[in-house]
């Protein structure tokens, strides 16, 4: 019994220092080895469900590969969705991730790197031929959480002002689609990348890792009086 204590308690304090920390940010390639194409090439998809397993968060990435005769599309209005037609889309609901291009002389892969910047609902669908795309399986939508919230490289400049101004506590309100033009690829970030951190996110994990010392430590305490 003494011998399964201890090995218990060395579990414990493994799972501490290496379950501690918080998952990074994602891309999902959309369709997996599919890609973005509706049914009448590839019979099987079901984009919808490709999403329903997944959790997405601020700061993921969505991967869209397909080609010159489809359109990656992304709205928030979900008549839009609804109707498979963007020709009544405003600047603020609606991006155009990849257009057609019917004037080359053959087809060619396109890959779209979308982010995802705003909590609540988001929707994607291809708009060509009419909406026929849409219509024939190319949509579906998903629920964005707030998750560890946006990275430093994805979130908006702010804008200069003649003094300090306070944010309301929880106020996690970010432009409407507004992509800046300083991110590269999408990559996976983890806490470990020091140089990208605010002072909050540093006082928050240097209060995190103190607190999972003092575990480690009451911990580390048990096991010696076991031994």
């Amino acid at each position: 019994m003494e011998q399964w204590n201890k090995k218990m308690l060395i579990v414990m304090v493994f799972m501490m220092t290496t379950l501690g920390g918080v998952a990074g940010y994602k891309n999902y390639t959309v369709g997996g080895d599919l890609g973005w194409f509706d049914k009448l090439e590839k019979p099987t998809v079901d984009y919808q469900k490709w999403a329903s397993s997944k959790t997405f968060s601020l700061g993921d990435f969505l991967i869209f590969n397909t080609d010159n005769n489809h359109t990656v599309v992304q709205t928030y209005n979900s008549t839009i969705y609804t109707l498979c037609d963007d020709s009544s889309a405003l600047d603020n609901d609606t991006i155009n991730y990849a257009s057609p291009d019917p004037s080359a002389a053959a087809v060619h892969p396109v890959s779209a790197a979308v982010p995802l910047l705003k909590v609540g609902p988001t929707y994607f669908f291809s708009s060509f031929y009419d909406g026929e795309q849409c219509e024939n399986g190319q949509k579906f939508s998903i629920n964005v959480t707030q998750g560890q919230g946006l990275p430093p490289s994805l979130r908006p400049p702010t804008p200069e002002s003649p003094g300090p101004v306070s944010q309301e506590s929880g106020d996690d309100t970010v432009p409407d689609t507004i992509v800046p033009a300083n991110f590269d690829h999408p990559k996976d970030l983890t806490d470990d990348d020091s140089d990208d951190e605010s002072d909050d996110g540093k006082k928050k994990k240097s209060n995190g890792m103190v607190i999972q010392s003092s575990r480690i430590l009451v911990l580390l305490g048990l096991l010696y009086t076991c031994l």
